[in-house]
Formats: C-alpha cells, structure tokens, sequence
C-alpha cells in the first residue's frame, strides 16, 4: 500500500511514459484527441508522473524554412496540462522510421530533402557511398547551405520558435524538460546500425564519416598531427560483420594503432562537439525557463563484453576497456546543467544471445556511474517494450542501485524514468496492474507527489551555460575507475 513519509519520499523516482509515435500525425493533425484523454487519465490515476513526447521537425517546419506550425501540438500540451501530467518535450529533429520499433514514418522536412537531392552529402554516408536521410550529418553543422542558415542555425531557431509558442505551457510548469535531439532515433551517436539498409543485431556496423565535409576535416586533423598519409578505415568490415572478421577490430587490429587511435579520437570528438554546440544554443533558448535540458545516449550493449566494443565504436562512442567512451560526455553534459538520458536499463546480460557478447547491465553500471561521478544527474528508459515483472525489477533496480534509505537520499538515484511506450498492450488489465506496481515501487512505496520539492527535484531556472571547456580537460574524464557497487537485486521489486 502506498504511504506518505517524508524520509522515504527522498527515495521517491519520477515516472514518465513515452506517448506514441504518432500522437500528432505526419500532417500536423492531433487525431483522436478523446482517446488519449481516456488514456492519460488512466496514467494519471496510476501515479503517472508525466509523459514524454516527440516534437517533430519533420512536422512542424514542413511547409519551409522557419515556416512553423505549433497548432496541434498546443492542443496536445493543453490536454496533457488538464489531465494533470507533466511534460518532457524532445526536439526531435531527427526521421521517424528505420529503427527499431519505429511503426510510423516522420521524414525530416522536405525543402530539407529537396536540398538533398541535388547535394546527397547533407547526410550521414558509409565508405560505400550510401547515404542515411535520418539525420543530417556532423559535417554541416555549420555550413550556411540552407536557404543561407546552418544545421545548426535551424535547430537553434526551431528551439527559440518553440519558447516562444510555447511560453504559457513553460511559465505554467507543465513542461519540466527540453530532451534535445542530437542524431537518429534523437541520441547523440552516428547512425551505424540501419536497419533501413540491412543491419540485423548483432553486427558491427560501419563508420558514418565519409561525405564531402567529413572527408576534408579529416585530412586537416591529420596533416596538423603530421600524418597526412593516414586515410579514413578502409578495413572495417561492413554491418553485418563480427569483429574479427576485419582488419580493424580484430585482436591487434587498426584499432590499436597510432592511426587508429587518432581516427577514433577524431571521430568521437566530432559527436562530443556536435552535443556541445546544439546545447550551447539550447540554453540560449531556454535561459530563465523552469526546465532542465537533456539528452540521449544509445545503450548500446552488443559488443561490450570483446576487447574491440567494436558496435560502440561505429555509434562513435570511444569505449574500450582501458578508455571510458561515455564519462567525456557527460563532463560536457555539466557545463549545460543537463541531464544524460541512458536506454536499456531494463535488460539482463542473460537474456541477450551468448554470439552477441551483450553486457547491458555492465555498460548501464558503466554510463551511471560516470554520470554521478562528474555530478550530474542521470536518467533512463527501457529500450524495448516489456510487461513483465523481471524487466520492472531491473529497472528499478538500475534507477537505485543501492536501495532506498530511511533517513535521507539514497546515495545513488536516477533523476527519473521513462517508460517506453504508451500502448494499447501496456493498457491491457494484467500488464496494466504489474505496471502500476512499478510505479509504486520507484516511488518507494509512496503516494503520488505532485511537489517535486519533497524528492529534492525542484526545478529552478536554467542558468547560463558554463565556460567550454577545452577537449584536453574533456578527454581526462576517458580514464577508467570502477562503476559505483550495485544491489545484486532491487530491494523493492514488483513482485515481493
């Protein structure tokens, strides 16, 4: 049964639930409006805390450059506001379609697309040439080919249009966070695994670096290191190899070498960068708003457990055994007072093929305990929709790993959890009842609080960015130090 205990309390972690895909569709129309109020207000009755949405660049920027139309959405908002829900807003500037579990399709906007069809290097290219229409690479972030505005410029002045239009439901403290897209599916990595072009779990898949803009930058960052001989990899397989089955990965492969260090190094830097300058101009946009800022980092677990992280380094994260590739991150997350939002934190090292050398629940250790170690706050989702007891365990489990405490905060918690997704599945009366015990649980056993406040949550307005700080400073945070200890299980599961 649920209680109020103002100790206990501390140990209380907010709940949010993705909507779906689709909740305003490809043609900017808010469909079945009285369908999701009947769906909210269940949330809503179950201790809900708030839910999660999509905000489309691909819709609301579709009719042209800085033409916007927030309309739908503000119905949207306003409907979640009446049902007594809170809101996490991702700019979503990314295509809906071609990942997993995508069952809708969003392309980004089409006098975007148009610009495309006469220069295919806007977007994220393989070694063979083809291109990925996702998301817009690295490489223009700051070219002025856009109607003469940058990649960057755009998403800047779709977040400050998004202030704007949306300064009642900011001021009113229904939107509690700015998730910002940084890259496909809105995580901040390369597109590496595409299953629109072939890639099955577990391949390695392949480098993302080699259009017109990335090409060059390489070549300088090589001639300035004195190696203007060293190319981009030409023997890193394809994406559904394993990794020693190339050159690259394999045991002593181009990976530990010189060049290869220098091209991973390169690589990574450019998506750190990348997050950086977008959250740079989010802060500009919301500075003074009652919200935190926040992005996402893939989890992405196959690989993990191999000398190579071969699937870790493609995404661009720079993780190997003796190089944390997820700490730099989130030093970088501080300067923006923003949170790291982590996938798969509902998965279990023994439920992933023994072939695919997955180590989830390490690599969740891994990313949290970085996160808490640079002082940030950290928070999470499931990657894949699960119903069962087990996967709710793990989750809460990972949310604090050390269990509650009676007489303060726990010395580890996450600043919150989404749950993926709201469906007419997770609504069905047996997985809605174990769902509603989840709740209760990462909210320790106490009654729904509608005062951040009282769990040490309360926000306060986002404060200017902090100084850049130089990728020398950055890249110490790559050293290794052991994950925080983990429970060997939650001390409030679902089921006992």
């Amino acid at each position: 049964m649920a209680t109020s205990d103002s100790n206990m309390l501390l140990n209380y972690v907010p709940v949010y639930v993705m909507l779906p895909l689709g909740v305003v569709n490809v043609d900017n129309v808010f469909e079945d409006p009285d369908g999701l109020k009947e769906q909210l207000l269940q949330l809503r009755a179950a201790g809900v805390d708030g839910v999660m949405v999509d905000v489309w660049w691909g819709i609301i920027e579709l009719k042209g450059p800085k033409q916007y139309d927030w309309r739908a959405y503000r119905s949207l908002f306003q409907l979640v506001q009446e049902c007594g829900l809170t809101l996490q807003a991702i700019m979503s500037f990314h295509q809906c379609g071609g990942n997993v579990g995508d069952i809708v399709n969003i392309p980004i906007p089409q006098w975007v697309l148009d610009i495309g069809e006469s220069n295919h290097d806007i977007f994220y290219t393989n070694r063979s040439g083809t291109r990925n229409k996702e998301y817009l690479t690295v490489g223009v972030d700051n070219e002025p080919i856009f109607h003469g505005r940058t990649a960057i410029e755009i998403y800047s002045d779709y977040m400050k249009s998004f202030r704007e239009n949306m300064s009642d439901f900011l001021e009113s403290g229904l939107i509690i966070d700015i998730e910002v897209g940084l890259g496909p599916a809105g995580e901040l990595r390369y597109p590496s695994y595409p299953q629109s072009q072939g890639w099955e779990f577990p391949g390695i898949g392949e480098f993302q670096c080699y259009d017109k803009y990335l090409k060059p930058d390489f070549k300088a960052a090589v001639a300035r290191a004195g190696h203007p001989e060293w190319e981009l990899p030409d023997d890193a397989g394809k994406y559904n190899d394993v990794p020693e089955s190339t050159g690259f990965f394999k045991s002593n492969g181009t990976y530990v070498t010189e060049k290869g260090k220098f091209f991973l190094t390169w690589y990574s830097n450019k998506l750190l960068n990348h997050g950086d300058q977008i959250l740079d101009e989010a802060n500009k946009a919301f500075l003074g708003c009652k919200v935190k800022l926040a992005i996402k980092v893939s989890g992405i677990h196959w690989w993990y457990k191999v000398e190579n992280h071969a699937a870790e380094l493609t995404a661009g994260y720079y993780n190997l055994n003796d190089r944390d590739g997820y700490r730099p991150i989130a030093r970088m997350l501080s300067r923006h007072h923003a949170i790291l939002n982590f996938t798969c934190l509902e998965m279990r090292d023994s439920e992933q093929p023994s072939d695919a050398k997955s180590g989830p629940q390490e690599l969740v250790q891994q990313v949290l305990s970085g996160g808490w170690r640079e002082d940030i706050r950290v928070a999470g989702e499931n990657a894949l929709p699960r119903y069962d007891a087990t996967a709710y365990n793990q989750i809460i489990l990972n949310a604090r790993p050390q269990g509650v405490t009676n007489n303060g905060p726990p010395k580890l918690s996450m600043f919150g959890v989404t749950y993926l997704r709201l469906s007419d599945d997770l609504l069905q009366k047996s997985n809605f009842n174990i769902f509603k015990k989840f709740v209760l649980k990462m909210h320790a056993d106490q009654d729904y609080c509608a005062n951040p406040q009282k769990y040490n949550h309360a926000i306060t307005p986002l404060k200017p960015s902090a100084p850049k700080i130089p990728i020398e400073v950055l890249l110490e945070a790559t050293k290794p130090t052991l994950p925080f200890p983990w429970l060997p299980e939650t001390d409030m599961k679902v089921d006992g």
